[in-house]
């Protein structure tokens, strides 16, 4: 199968895990944080010329699977699991499938894990991207999975996204500057 078969098959597969009822965060994750996070990552690529995009761009779109299908709690090991399998299935080659699962393992910046590719860092940056776009996904998740209320959810947004800048590389605190300090002066 040819790496674009592969990637619409995945990009399906992702669509499809958010649609079922069982899913986690329901469609709108589809929407709100897999669709702005992929064009992020791609927007990242263009700054490099030895990397591996096609790495980047499977990593973008199943980042957060295990999340969507087995919950919050530990989703980049879930994640890279589920990733893992789906891409062996459609015959994509071991050391791609291993730096796919590094980039998702690595993904969380909550955890602190060491991101030892250009790729790594890619698929990182692209997640917190993406969530200075989807503030108001962060609230929701604050107060209905996290079961915060309205101040402790304001706090915790303000909190996620003070420490999502700071683990971001350079590249990207430039791309998002203006939206990082927009929003510290309404979360204040």
């Amino acid at each position: 199968m040819e790496m674009k078969e592969v990637v619409n098959e995945v990009k399906k597969f992702v669509e499809l895990e958010c649609k079922k009822p069982e899913s986690c965060y329901g469609s709108e994750i589809y929407f709100c944080h897999f669709i702005p996070m992929v064009s992020y990552a791609k927007m990242l690529c263009r700054d490099f010329e030895d990397i591996d995009k096609d790495v980047v761009v499977l990593s973008a779109w199943l980042h957060d699977i295990g999340s969507v299908m087995k919950g919050r709690e530990d989703h980049h090991i879930t994640g890279a699991n589920i990733a893992g399998q789906k891409l062996k299935q459609l015959g994509v080659d071991d050391d791609i499938i291993e730096k796919v699962q590094c980039c998702i393992y690595t993904h969380r910046g909550s955890r602190g894990l060491k991101r030892e590719s250009k790729e790594a860092q890619i698929i990182a940056d692209a997640d917190t991207l993406s969530a200075f776009d989807n503030i108001s996904g962060l609230f929701k998740a604050a107060i209905f999975h996290e079961n915060l209320n309205q101040v402790q959810a304001k706090a915790s947004v303000k909190q996620k996204l003070l420490n999502s800048w700071e683990k971001l590389s350079p590249k990207a605190k430039e791309l998002i500057r203006n939206k990082y300090e927009a929003a510290m002066i309404l979360l204040s």
